[in-house]
């Protein structure tokens, strides 16, 4: 793809774009695990392995993509993409990383939409249930350990899971509320918000930038360019919001493709924290406002994503596709649903594309900003309770056939019926958490182990 206004110069540590290419889609193949495991490769690969850069650029690029919406494994390899061979170096890691997710959930949603209720396919992600149940927790854990430091940090974790789970407040008033939060204590000085979050890159030799390809200096071609960025900018946001704008005009206000746009363009401008935490706020809107799924589903499709490279968001794209396959399009439902996981994949990443090359540049301003560093902290603070509130609405739908709605004043929440407790689900659930707790299974381990458990249990009893 051609970008107006590209900087000429040609980059000078003789690495071709063939070598790029290859580079990352080996990268891209090996991506799963979720964003921690999928940021220790692209380390292990590009740091260790092929010393394109050094472990503090390498952070730095990182601490960059935290503090961005959107999936920040992904932004990662377009920024380094981008250092290393410009917008084209961008767009081919950055694309190439999508590439085997999207199509890897293509091809699911085919199978899922034809045969979902067929009896082993639909044992295969009952089992994925109870996995991805224990991943949810396990992430909570995770996180929480990083970013719950301090009484300040666990209060507003607290006041987070508290705002989403009893008053249904909206994903994006917490993070932004969070963000406000940390931003005002940074700038008056407060103990409590002078720390930092962010993914560890792993394990292994420290490599320092002056022993890489790059060196240590800045390539001419990213160097703050107002001009350069404007262009990018404008072009970016052309191939984001027209085909946006199309749909409207076209299909009007009240057709399932032009929500879906209008939906996961939103979605892509608000989505701090990582995968777990968009998805309480798609469960939020996508089944209980548009109603284009049915609360289990998400669990089969965070399944499909967990055990699929890619970007865990990748999930957002069986949700699009459900919501058109199931709505009056006049379309066949498969096509209509092809048509939708598309446009969902698109204004959810073109807008990656668009941050990492508007900003990048300028990235050097941002470099001990204690006010933005405090306000990433208690965004991910906040994190923490919304991922908190996702675990405890997928135990629910995963672990009883009834939930009912309950409130009180303003507080709207759900609770079980214990009469519908499934056993099978309660035993398998457990044994993933024990497996990912106590003995350290890996995620893949534990999700291929429950879904051969589901299709196992399917076959002696015939339940599901």
């Amino acid at each position: 793809m051609f970008i107006v206004g590209e900087p000429v110069e040609q980059p000078r540590h003789g690495i071709p774009l063939s070598e790029a290419v290859k580079v990352w889609a080996r990268v891209a193949a090996l991506s799963f695990g979720g964003p921690a495991g999928q940021i220790a490769v692209m380390h292990r690969i590009v740091v260790e392995e092929k010393k394109w850069i050094g472990e503090h650029r390498f952070l730095h690029a990182l601490n960059y993509c935290m503090l961005l919406p959107g999936p920040e494994a992904q932004q990662l390899a377009t920024y380094i993409g981008w250092l290393m061979h410009r917008t084209k170096g961008g767009l081919i890691a950055g694309g190439l990383f999508i590439l085997p997710g999207l199509v890897a959930i293509m091809a699911l949603s085919w199978l899922y939409a034809a045969f979902g209720n067929v009896g082993p396919v639909a044992a295969l992600f009952f089992g994925l249930k109870a996995a991805v149940l224990a991943i949810v927790l396990e992430a909570v854990k995770r996180i929480g350990s990083r970013a719950l430091r301090n009484g300040a940090m666990r209060a507003i974790a607290a006041a987070a899971f508290v705002a989403i789970f009893l008053f249904h407040a909206p994903f994006p008033l917490i993070v932004f509320g969070a963000g406000l939060v940390g931003w005002l204590g940074g700038r008056a000085g407060l103990e409590a918000f002078a720390i930092g979050g962010g993914h560890g890159s792993g394990p292994g030799p420290i490599v320092e930038d002056s022993e890489t390809v790059l060196g240590e200096e800045i390539p001419a071609h990213a160097r703050p360019d107002l001009r350069w960025s404007l262009k990018v900018s404008a072009i970016f946001l052309l191939l984001w919001l027209a085909p946006v704008a199309l749909l409207f005009g076209l299909a009007g206000p009240d057709n399932v493709f032009t929500d879906i746009a209008i939906f996961f363009s939103k979605l892509a401008v608000v989505t701090f924290g990582g995968a777990y935490a968009v998805l309480a706020y798609v469960a939020q809107e996508a089944v209980e406002g548009y109603g284009w799924l049915r609360p289990g589903e998400m669990l089969d499709g965070l399944g499909m994503a967990e055990t699929t490279p890619g970007p865990l968001i990748m999930v957002t794209q069986f949700v699009g596709f459900m919501g058109a396959s199931r709505a009056a399009t006049g379309l066949h439902p498969l096509v209509a649903g092809t048509l939708g996981g598309l446009v969902t994949t698109w204004v959810t990443f073109v807008p990656c594309f668009l941050w990492i090359f508007l900003g990048a540049p300028f990235i050097e301003k941002l470099r001990g900003n204690a006010a933005l560093s405090a306000a990433l902290s208690a965004i991910t603070a906040a994190v923490v309770g919304v991922i908190l509130n996702l675990a405890i609405w997928f135990a629910l739908h995963t672990l009883f056939a009834e939930v009912r709605p309950w409130s009180f004043g303003a507080v709207r929440t759900e609770l079980p019926v214990p009469a519908s407790l499934n056993g099978a689900a309660l035993a398998l659930t457990v044994a993933a958490i024990i497996a990912m707790f106590r003995f350290k299974v890996a995620a893949f381990k534990v999700l291929a182990a429950c879904a051969a458990a589901g299709i196992g249990w399917w076959a002696v009893t015939g339940a599901r």
